[in-house]
C-alpha cells in the first residue's frame, strides 16, 4: 500500500513538470555569473552549461558576464558542496551536476551527508533521455546478446552517478555481467576509453553519443532508460520497465528513474536571497524557451524534452525524498550499499 501510495505520488510530481513555468518579479542586477560544473570539460553536462550560458546573458538585466568553470569530483558532488563551502552567497553562482547524486544522497545518506532538498532549484534543461549500448567491436548487437555476454566492462566517476546507477540496474535486476571501473573525470574521458578497448559501452544520454558513432555504427544500442521516443533512436530498442518481470521492479525502476526528469540541473545554494534566486529562475525559464536557444540546441543535435522549472524541481525532489523505507532499502541492494 505505502509503495501504491508512493507511486501516485512520483507520478503527480514527475505529471506537474510538464505543466508550465513560473515567472519571477524582476529584482537587483547581477554582476557577474558562474556556473560550476561538475564533470571536466567536453562531456554533456559541460556542453549544455556552455549553450545556456551563451543566451542566458541576454535575459538578465545589465547582461553580465557567464563564465563556466569545470569542478569535477566525488560524482560532481564537489561542485555542489561548494554552494556553501565558498561561494558568494550572493546568487553569483551556480552549479549543475549529474543528477545521479539525488539518488545517491538517498540510499546513502550517511556518507553524503547532503539533501537535495536544502539547495536553491534554478530548473532543469531538459529530461536525461538514457541508452545503454555497446561497442559494435564487442559483437553485441541486442538486449538478448548483452546479457549472455561474459563480463561486460562498464565505467563511471564515482558510484552515484547515473551511469553507476544504471549499470547497477543491469547487474542486479536483470542478470547482466557487468564490471564496473570507475576513477573517470567525467563521460569525455569515458569514450576514449570505450574507443581504446578499455571499456565494452556505456549507459548515457544518447544525445551525448558522438555523432560519427552513431551515423558509422560503431555502437549498438540495446535499452533505454526512458519511456518515450528518443530522437535518433530506433524505435524498437527496447524501455527498461518493459523488460521487469514483477511489479516490485517497476516500481524499483520508477524510483531509480526518477531524478532522469531532472537530467541537466541547476541549483544555488539556499542562503542566496529568494530575489536573486527569483532572477536567476526567471532568466533560466525564458532562456529555455528563447528561440535562438533552441535554434542552437537543435543545430548540435542536443534534446530539450521537458524543461522543469525550479518549483517544480521541488516537487519532484520532495517525492523523491518521500520514498517509503522498505523501497529504499531495496534499492540500496541493487546498487551496492
Amino acid at each position: 500500500m505505502m509503495r501504491k501510495q508512493f507511486a501516485c505520488v512520483l507520478a503527480a510530481a514527475l505529471l506537474s513538470a510538464s505543466s508550465g513555468t513560473a515567472h519571477a518579479q524582476p529584482a537587483a542586477e547581477l554582476k557577474s555569473l558562474t556556473i560550476v560544473v561538475g564533470s571536466s570539460a567536453g562531456g554533456g553536462y559541460d556542453t549544455y552549461a556552455r549553450v545556456l550560458a551563451r543566451h542566458m546573458v541576454r535575459h538578465i538585466a545589465g547582461q553580465p558576464s557567464i563564465v563556466i568553470q569545470n569542478m569535477p569530483g566525488a560524482s560532481s558532488l564537489k561542485a555542489v558542496q561548494y554552494l556553501d563551502a565558498s561561494a558568494p552567497k550572493d546568487g553569483s553562482v551556480i552549479t549543475a551536476f549529474n543528477p545521479g547524486l539525488i539518488t545517491e544522497s538517498l540510499l546513502n545518506a550517511e556518507k553524503i551527508r547532503f539533501r537535495f532538498s536544502d539547495v536553491a532549484w534554478i530548473g532543469s534543461i531538459t529530461r536525461d533521455l538514457r541508452v545503454c549500448y555497446a561497442w559494435a567491436a564487442t559483437g553485441i548487437k541486442t538486449w538478448s546478446d548483452l546479457k549472455s555476454y561474459r563480463r561486460f566492462n562498464m565505467g563511471a566517476p564515482a558510484p552515484g552517478t547515473s551511469s553507476f546507477i544504471n549499470a547497477a540496474v543491469l547487474k542486479t535486476l536483470f542478470g547482466v555481467a557487468v564490471h564496473q571501473v570507475t576513477g573517470y573525470p567525467g563521460s569525455a574521458e569515458q569514450r576514449l576509453a570505450i574507443e581504446r578497448g578499455e571499456l565494452d559501452g556505456d549507459c548515457g544520454a544518447w544525445s551525448s553519443v558522438p555523432p560519427e558513432w552513431i551515423g558509422n555504427r560503431r555502437v549498438n544500442p540495446l535499452v533505454k532508460f526512458a519511456p518515450m521516443p528518443i530522437p535518433g533512436l530506433a524505435a524498437d530498442v527496447p524501455f527498461i520497465g518493459d523488460l521487469a518481470g514483477s511489479r516490485e521492479t517497476k516500481d524499483l525502476l520508477d524510483l531509480l528513474i526518477a531524478p532522469d526528469a531532472l537530467g541537466r540541473p541547476f541549483v544555488a545554494s539556499k542562503q542566496v536571497p529568494a530575489d536573486r534566486v527569483a532572477v536567476i529562475r526567471q532568466a533560466f525559464e525564458r532562456t529555455v524557451q528563447d528561440a535562438q536557444f533552441l535554434a542552437e540546441m537543435e543545430k548540435l543535435d542536443l534534446p530539450v524534452s521537458g524543461p522543469i522549472a525550479g518549483a517544480q524541481a521541488e516537487k519532484i525532489i520532495a517525492s523523491i525524498y518521500a520514498a517509503p523505507p522498505e523501497l529504499i532499502a531495496r534499492m540500496q541492494e541493487i546498487v551496492g550499499k
